[in-house]
């Protein structure tokens, strides 16, 4: 797992890099193309978390695996080319579709869009660039749950940071060229990044000599189980992101809000990617398998162990994000963009000062709703180990509900930040209800160890925010030690936390040394 973690920090770390010299360069607030821009991405993006890292290989995870145990390669083989052919097939209507309808899909993310004919004008050309990225990413899901349910994580981990390279090249290149050249630029490199990714997936099953073949669409009893077990799971692990697409509509309506919402959610998406994703990736196999064999106290265990790492990194993770959200936002996308763009021809950056004190109103909301994000993939593989996909379905359909009708009822009293609000709200509530009925049926389970462990954990963090935030109310006096640089400052300050929160969760008895050694020795 330390190796999949790694990848996804890596890919993460290549993000933070994209998504600060993006705003960098086109600004947030003060520019038309920032809010079309990122609206535009939201589609592609979307499935791409839906189909690379959690839905769609919910759904065919646990019957490739099916199809293994019970008819070896041949008949695994032959279910993922049945699967890759109706894909193929479903996909290019729907790329189709989507080139000719743009504006529609435009209007469906940004109605606010159409008092702003340019804003508008410029999302709808986005898109249409764009929206190819789809299909690539929906092979990428179809060869990444291939090698995870084949334990060979590495290359679907690493794929993600062809997106981010290629993205970052682009924007440097096109740096001093204007905002809305960069714009367009950017749109392309999305395009061209999805071949990259879907290029290293495709070598990757080459390697492992399932490389699949093309075939004519065939309507087998797999298929239609798969379909069965597939659109309730879409719905449920893709919560988070409808609710996304959601705020991301009601938001169009204030300027910049679109922008300042996204680098949020991509600050917040590290923790996120290496906790939860990490775990549901590498979780979904083990007690899938766990289940397959009648194993039940090991499908217990592993969904343990897999909160208890949840807490032991969301807590701080989330207390970091609460209690410095301002000096995070101001430190990477005004004074390190700043700096990094001066390297390529822009003198400054395009991100203001209110623009990043809106961002960080709308991160320190997330940091509270990161615990409830990473907890729902964990507790989710239970239910898709064992086949359930409706059940997470109709919590799905609740805490949507739940979002569209706080957003819509608090965005005309206090903005933007109601989106961020509702989306913790909902998303709590669907992390309940799915712990609950795992109560109810048995399968969750607190340990000895995870209940002796949590509340001290819980400590640690508070121990942790309190000292980081205490730093960063103190900017002006530890700024003249770091040369004026606020980046410098803030990579200080989240190295001296995560040493305490070290210190403290070994002292107070939430963790061991022991248990850090293994992440950083244990392989996937």
């Amino acid at each position: 797992m330390a190796t999949v973690s790694g990848l996804i920090m890596l890919s993460r770390v290549f993000g933070f890099a994209r998504q600060v010299l993006i705003a960098g360069v086109i600004g947030a607030s003060g520019s038309p193309v920032a809010d079309a821009f990122w609206a535009a991405f939201r589609f592609p993006n979307m499935f791409r978390r839906l189909l690379a890292e959690g839905a769609f290989q919910a759904a065919f995870i646990p019957l490739f695996q099916g199809r293994h145990v019970e008819g070896g390669d041949e008949e695994a083989r032959a279910f993922a080319e049945d699967v890759l052919a109706w894909m193929i097939f479903i996909l290019t209507a729907l790329s189709a579709v989507v080139m000719i309808f743009a504006p529609a899909f435009v209007w469906v993310v940004a109605t606010g869009f159409e008092d702003d004919p340019e804003k508008f004008r410029l999302a709808t050309h986005f898109t249409i660039i764009m929206f190819p990225y789809l299909a690539c990413m929906s092979l990428v899901g179809l060869y990444g749950g291939l090698l995870n349910a084949m334990h060979r994580f590495a290359a679907a981990a690493a794929a993600p940071l062809a997106l981010n390279v290629i993205m970052i090249a682009v924007v440097l290149v096109y740096a001093d060229r204007g905002v809305t050249v960069t714009g367009y630029a950017a749109s392309w490199s999305v395009f061209a990044a999805g071949l990259a990714q879907l290029a290293i997936l495709m070598f990757g099953a080459w390697r492992s000599g399932f490389l699949l073949k093309l075939r004519l669409p065939k309507w087998t009893p797999h298929i239609k189980r798969m379909l069965a077990l597939g659109w309730p799971g879409f719905i449920g692990a893709g919560a988070l992101q409808i609710n996304t697409i959601v705020g991301t509509n009601i938001a169009s309506r204030e300027a910049g809000a679109i922008s300042w919402l996204m680098n949020a959610d991509q600050l917040y998406q590290l923790p996120l990617s290496m906790i939860g994703i990490t775990l549901g990736i590498v979780l979904m196999p083990a007690i899938s398998r766990a289940v397959k064999e009648g194993d039940e106290p090991a499908a217990r265990s592993n969904l343990n162990r897999g909160l208890e790492l949840v807490l032991l990194f969301g807590l701080p993770a989330a207390a970091a994000l609460m209690a410095m959200p301002t000096l995070i936002c101001a430190a990477l996308f005004i004074d390190f963009a700043g700096d990094a763009l001066s390297y390529f021809g822009q003198n400054e950056s395009a991100y203001l000062v209110r623009d990043a004190e809106a961002t960080g109103l709308a991160l320190s909301v997330y940091g509270f709703g990161l615990l409830s994000f990473c907890l729902q993939k964990v507790v989710s593989s239970a239910y898709f180990a064992r086949e359930n996909t409706r059940t997470p379905m109709k919590f799905a359909l609740l805490a949507i509900s739940i979002n569209m009708v706080l957003s819509l009822t608090l965005f005309p009293m206090i903005g933007f930040i109601a989106i961020p609000i509702a989306t913790i709200v909902a998303s709590w509530t669907e992390v309940i209800l799915l712990s609950r009925q795992l109560w109810k049926a048995g399968i969750l389970r607190p340990d000895d160890r995870l209940t002796r462990r949590t509340p001290r954990l819980v400590i640690a963090a508070i121990v942790m925010g309190l000292a980081v935030w205490a730093a960063a109310e103190n900017t002006g006096l530890l700024l003249p030690f770091f040369g004026g640089q606020l980046w410098l400052l803030l990579l200080a300050i989240v190295a001296g936390g995560g040493a305490l929160y070290g210190a403290c969760a070994v002292l107070f008895g939430g963790a061991r040394l022991s248990d850090f050694k293994g992440l950083i020795t244990r392989r996937a």
